[in-house]
């Protein structure tokens, strides 16, 4: 079998085709987790606590360069190392949302799951017993 038969043969297979479409599917649905998080949720809580704008929330762990606007966004492209806690709280809420819906689908998957039905029971030697008989009666 050459490879590219082989990989038809892989690629074509249902598991393979679900994966690709639910990896499509996930990396669009992190975009919209991603963007509830940064621009719902995160400006809301900033609102509450009292005004803070999580993405300027950020040890610097060098000296800041002269004439630097001071924002993440201006010191990141400087270069200048930093600890981003701000960042990494949005990105942590962003996580936890998405683990919990993704936990929610496949709850929700499991439980749409029809279970398969019980295997009939194995004929015991008495009805096929009786089976025969019939059989044996129609036959006359």
């Amino acid at each position: 079998m050459s490879i590219a038969s082989e990989f038809k043969a892989f690629a074509l297979r249902g598991n393979v085709m679900d994966l690709a479409v639910g990896v499509i599917i996930g990396a669009a649905f992190g975009k919209i987790v991603d963007s509830l998080v940064g621009d719902i949720i995160m400006p809301l809580v900033g609102k509450i606590i009292g005004s803070v704008d999580f993405t300027n929330m950020f040890v610097a762990l060098a000296p800041i360069p002269e004439g630097n606007a001071g924002t993440y966004a201006a010191l990141k492209a400087a270069g200048v190392p930093m600890l981003a806690y701000g960042n990494f709280l949005t990105i942590l809420i962003n996580f936890i949302i998405l683990a919990f819906v993704i936990f929610m689908l496949v709850k929700q998957m499991n439980r749409l799951k029809k279970a398969e039905p019980a295997p009939p029971p194995a004929p015991t030697a008495e009805d096929v017993l009786l089976l025969r008989e019939i059989r044996d009666a129609l036959k006359k």
